[in-house]
């Protein structure tokens, strides 16, 4: 008998227009009859998420890394198209000088990800907070990330979490490895929004209890616009820069969007209203 609400398992959501939008993990208690349908297992939670979003950033793997064969597990129970991007282990991104993490990085990379194969997105390096801006150091690091796997490029993604990134020097640093720095969506954290690689990373961390979908339907539509804006090779102005929004070109680009913390019981909504906002055109 088929699991309620669930689809066939070669069934997945495309990425409207290049537009992958998600959540933070698949297991949260308030997510049960809420996201998942009554009756669902737990252990089928990913095959179900996995078949109504995009793409999932995987936050597990910065408290501590998993076995290849976990891995492998993960990538099983998801439909082809679907895509996982990873924290990395924060005792890798929270060490006191990053320019000596970087075996420690290679290995993590080398740990079993190839398991996850096509669907391995972009890896998401995390930053403290109290780590200002150290050019040599984030060039060090950032020069020893591992640009392929298995014959496959690698996209890494760093998440500042220091005012002091907020300067041209890191935005050159950045554009010259073709590392994107996360767009958060924080009263936190810095938001950065100017582009320092070929596709776009954006956390949104402002959902709230009292609205049914996260968001508000109008703040929605903003962020389908600005999403389709990326996804079309622009860069919306109406966000924070620390420069001047770049001129639209005529590469096109993959964007990855994740509603993360906040109200996280109404995550799951929020993704798939605005994944209903792009697939509706």
């Amino acid at each position: 008998m088929a699991t309620p609400g669930a689809r066939r398992h070669d069934e997945g959501v495309a990425p409207a227009e290049g537009i992958r939008v998600g959540i933070g993990g698949w297991t949260f208690a308030p997510w049960r009859d809420n996201f998942y349908p009554r009756g669902l297992v737990q252990r089928r939670e990913l095959e179900y998420a996995s078949r109504h979003l995009s793409s999932i950033e995987v936050n597990g793997t910065f408290y501590s890394a998993q076995k290849p064969a976990t891995y492998a597990k993960w990538a099983a129970e998801t439909p082809p198209g679907f895509m996982f991007s990873l924290k990395a282990p924060g005792r890798i991104t929270q060490q006191a000088r990053l320019d000596g993490a970087t075996g420690s990085a290679k290995a993590f990379v080398d740990g079993g990800l190839a398991e996850f194969g096509e669907r391995l997105g972009p890896i998401l390096w995390q930053l403290a907070p109290s780590r200002r801006f150290d050019a040599g150091d984030i060039a060090a690091f950032l020069d020893g990330l591992p640009a392929t796997l298995d014959g496959r490029p690698l996209r890494h993604v760093l998440e500042v979490r220091h005012d002091s990134f907020a300067c041209e020097a890191y935005l050159a640093l950045a554009r010259a490895r073709g590392v994107a720095t996360v767009f958060t969506d924080s009263p936190e954290h810095p938001s950065i929004a100017d582009l320092t690689a070929p596709f776009v990373y954006a956390r949104l961390m402002r959902s709230r209890e009292d609205a049914p979908q996260g968001y508000p339907a109008g703040e929605l539509d903003a962020w389908a616009g600005r999403a389709r804006t990326w996804a079309g090779g622009g860069d919306p102005d109406d966000l924070p820069h620390v420069g001047s929004a770049e001129p639209p070109d005529a590469t096109r680009r993959e964007v990855f969007v994740y509603f993360i913390s906040a109200a996280k019981a109404r995550n799951p909504a929020a993704a798939m209203a605005l994944q209903a906002r792009l697939q509706a055109g």
